[in-house]
């Protein structure tokens, strides 16, 4: 018998592999006959980096850049087997690296992205993989299209700065300026947001608030996106997903990159359809569940997967809300990893016992109806 576990993350208490790592102790303890297939997964947000680095062959290339603040710091991205290589923006760019008190998305930038791939440019590399969730700005790829040779300029020619802020002083841009490399290099880009630049339903108005944007800085960006977006390509502002992480979707764009599902990207970078073949079970989870895990989400996404070759999906998470009969349409069945009435701290202090303790009771009863 073989089972294949692919969990996402459990968002601020465990990496997906260490998810992975303690469903599959159980499972071999209850039944230590079992080939057990660990394939930690992510959606293209934080998080996926360790995903890809937990179940590929790769090599870790650090790399100091320009971080979401303008300070410099450390990151790293990963070189896959065949060569792609794989960039975080959560890890260059993300939220988390902002302090709360600081967050205020006008003076952020994504300078640092373009670093790292012109790093990649250097040391011979043109097929790249870009996660985009997580990300602090709010410069529709400003930072990242100079880091990569973009001419801008505001009135008079002025030079301008790569802070979401001077966004509100270009006035032209020369695109023929950027590195004529990229004309050889192919973009995929992890995107499970379909909004465009701008507008109601673009990247200022509903990202921009819980990036620290107070309603006039909203607007004042939106409208500045608008004008960088006609300066740069027009054609791209409607595609869905160029508002996603700011507008680094639609910079992306701009370099002819295509923007694809986080999970599918992921899951075929670790080669996960190909462990699910002769399996017997899948078991997935992440941090929290509800019926929007059935739209783009990694655990949804492999379950899919897992129902084209007739294999059972289980739905393992830190918590479950919402309408359970909608989970039921995708995953056989769906359990919390909390034991009783606890606090959110407790679970998180405690996720990997509890974790644990769960997966035995689901592989003992697992063991008992197939041995039926």
């Amino acid at each position: 018998m073989k089972i294949v576990i692919a969990p996402d993350s459990y968002k601020g208490s465990l990496e997906s592999s260490e998810v992975a790592h303690h469903i599959a102790r159980a499972f071999k303890d209850v039944h230590p006959e079992l080939t057990v297939i660990q394939k930690p997964m992510a959606d293209g947000g934080e998080g996926t980096l360790d995903a890809l680095a937990a179940a590929t062959d790769h090599k870790r290339q650090s790399i100091r850049l320009t971080g979401p603040l303008g300070d410099p710091i450390d990151s790293s991205y990963l070189i896959l087997e065949d060569g792609t290589v794989a960039i975080e923006a959560a890890s260059v760019l993300g939220l988390t690296l902002v302090p709360t008190d600081q967050r205020n998305p006008e003076r952020t930038t994504s300078y640092g992205l373009g670093e790292a791939i012109l790093d990649a440019l250097e040391r011979g590399y043109r097929t790249f993989m870009i996660a985009l969730g997580g990300s602090s700005t709010n410069d529709g790829g400003l930072g990242i299209l100079q880091a990569l040779g973009l001419h801008v300029q505001g009135k008079q020619g002025k030079p301008v700065g790569s802070l979401s802020k001077d966004l509100y002083h270009i006035d032209s841009v020369d695109k023929s300026t950027l590195d004529p490399r990229l004309e050889e290099c192919t973009f995929r880009v992890a995107c499970d947001v379909s909004n465009p630049l701008t507008r109601p339903n673009g990247a200022s108005h509903v990202y921009g608030p819980q990036k620290g944007a107070s309603e006039e800085q909203v607007n004042q960006l939106d409208e500045a996106l608008g004008k960088w977006g006609r300066l740069l390509n027009e054609d791209n502002m409607e595609t869905p997903g160029a508002g996603a992480a700011g507008g680094l979707g639609f910079a992306f764009l701009t370099l002819g990159g295509e923007l694809e599902s986080g999970a599918k990207l992921v899951s075929e970078a670790i080669k996960l359809e190909e462990s699910m073949k002769d399996a017997d079970l899948l078991i997935t989870g992440e941090g929290k569940s509800d019926e929007q895990t059935l739209y783009g989400k990694a655990p949804a996404y492999v379950a899919d997967l897992a129902a084209e070759y007739g294999i059972p999906a289980i739905l393992l998470s830190g918590s479950i809300e919402g309408d359970r009969d909608q989970l039921r349409s995708t995953f056989m069945s769906s359990f919390s990893i909390v034991p009783n009435i606890i606090s959110l701290e407790d679970c998180m202090n405690h996720a990997s016992n509890y974790l644990y303790d769960t997966s035995i009771e689901i592989a003992r009863l697992w063991g008992h109806i197939v041995e039926r």
